[in-house]
């Protein structure tokens, strides 16, 4: 024990073999690396100066010019960015069939208990997906005109929450 060296920072090393000194280019024809030092012959590569761009793709035409450019948020195709898109939560006329008795007060507050609406400031707009069959009084920001009808054929009403 007492004749191991110390371990610490100051006895620290690399792996052997792991750090391999740089290959000096141009020093002479014994050296392995001179003459052309290792750029091959002629040829744009070969010269001083040169540089290939990483995006370089032999002088194929590169990708960024090959795709299309559609700029704007009015084409679904076009950049991602997306400010006049607005977002809405779906409920469909037979989720709340399901979740609900005749005669109920549908509010925003109840669907969230009920498992539908859940996103806290994304309006809720009620579609036409399903049947109805039960009165019930819904509060929603937006219903299709299709939902709003079937909910008042069944004697119900479509409130809109501002």
């Amino acid at each position: 024990m007492a004749d191991e060296p110390r371990i610490g920072l100051h006895t620290l090393k690399p792996a052997p073999g792991s750090r391999k000194a740089r290959k000096r280019v141009g020093r002479g024809e014994g050296s392995g690396t001179g003459k052309t030092a290792g750029r091959g012959q002629k040829g744009a590569g070969s010269r001083s100066g040169s540089k290939t761009r990483s995006n370089f793709e032999g002088g194929q035409m590169p990708i960024h010019m090959r795709m299309r450019k559609l700029r704007g948020p009015h084409m679904k195709k076009s950049m991602p960015f997306e400010p006049f898109r607005t977002h809405t939560q779906v409920v469909n006329l037979q989720d709340l069939e399901r979740r609900f008795e005749a005669g109920d007060e549908v509010t925003l507050d109840a669907l969230r208990a009920k498992g539908l609406g859940t996103r806290r400031d994304v309006p809720v707009k009620v579609l036409a997906k399903g049947t109805l069959s039960k009165k019930l009084t819904v509060h929603a920001h937006k219903f299709s005109g299709a939902a709003r009808e079937a909910i008042e054929t069944a004697g119900g009403t479509a409130v809109v929450v501002d």
